[in-house]
């Protein structure tokens, strides 16, 4: 599974990166055929609340699955996200056995 963080107009720390991967890798617990885990991070206006933009793009066989979110901190978002993820994932993985 190859994970890719994309930060637009501001640089991610390392500390947050490790966050992210470590949480993205739990995905395949959901789903286990997990080609590619593609992370947003994007920062909207710096000094209003609720200003970060997290958006999680997961690759499977056959689909893409998207889901985007906007909070206070990134790691809330990336929590959001990854939780909203695994619901998908937990459908599209029903669908497939019904099939």
């Amino acid at each position: 599974m190859e994970i890719k963080i994309q930060s637009i107009h501001f640089d991610t720390t390392e500390k947050l990166q490790a966050f992210i991967t470590k949480k993205a890798e739990k995905l395949e617990k959901s789903y286990e055929d997990i080609q590619k885990v593609e992370v947003q991070l994007k920062v909207e206006k710096p000094a209003t609340a609720l200003n970060k933009t997290t958006s999680l793009t997961v690759t499977v066989p056959g689909n893409t699955l998207f889901v985007e979110k906007t909070c206070d901190t990134f790691e809330e978002g990336i929590d959001n996200c990854l939780d909203a993820m695994k619901v998908q994932l937990t459908k599209f993985k029903e669908k497939q056995r019904k099939h």
